[in-house]
């Protein structure tokens, strides 16, 4: 006896053109996707857990020096961009769920503020950047500080700051471009309550990110802070 074959309808159809080949069924592809995705994230943490590592190497050494650092850290600014990047991860979860409801109107929206919110915090690590470059603590030939002593090996410290703040930095550029596909694919009517998959596998990233933060901002700005 044939089988019957059912007609497929929009939705299916829909379904089957996002379906890769190489996959069973749509379960089984987001499985992978999700499992992709914590693999490259485990292998991130690897990575900044190497420069984290550094980081409490050289401060248990020079504990003097990495302690007269924290006058030169701005707690305020390094407070602000916290805030805004838990805002951003609150924004972000909310796209994802206005994703898997198929609320287009809503996921366009929170997915742009998480991109406002990505953006602020950017500009205002321009700005702590800045005030870096004018006051000298640029680690290279023009690096000045004060006190003298301490002076070599506070500039090991300025470096894993630039190093650690500016690879952070970089993947939220990053992340802004991701945002950005997903704006235009959700404008597309692309995501549904039945595909939504890219739009939670890039928010694990997004909040990822955050996270680093999240631990980068007590261990540059707030242990042995000192006015």
């Amino acid at each position: 006896m044939a089988d019957t074959v059912v007609p497929a309808g929009p939705e299916t159809a829909v379904e089957d053109i996002r379906l890769k080949h190489h996959f069973a069924t749509s379960a089984q592809q987001m499985d992978a996707d999700t499992l992709g995705m914590w693999t490259f994230l485990i292998t991130e943490v690897l990575f900044f857990g190497g420069m984290f590592t550094a980081y409490v190497m050289y401060r248990n050494m020079y504990l003097g020096a990495f302690a007269s650092t924290s006058q030169y850290m701005n707690v305020v600014l390094g407070g602000t961009n916290t805030a805004v990047l838990i805002c951003s991860s609150l924004t972000m979860a909310l796209a994802v769920r206005a994703a898997q409801l198929s609320n287009r109107r809503h996921q366009i929206l929170f997915l742009i503020l998480t991109m406002i919110f990505g953006t602020a915090f950017l500009v205002i690590k321009g700005f702590e950047y800045h005030a870096k470059w004018v006051e000298h603590l640029v680690p290279g030939f023009g690096f000045q500080y004060e006190p003298a002593q301490y002076a070599h090996h506070a500039q090991i410290l300025f470096f894993l700051y630039f190093a650690m703040t500016g690879m952070h930095a970089l993947h939220m550029v990053v992340g802004l471009g991701l945002l950005t596909y997903l704006v235009v694919q959700a404008y597309r009517r692309v995501f549904s309550a039945n595909y939504f998959v890219p739009v939670e596998m890039i928010g694990l990233y997004w909040h990822f990110v955050d996270i680093v933060w999240i631990f980068l901002f007590p261990l540059l700005y707030l242990i042995g802070h000192r006015r």
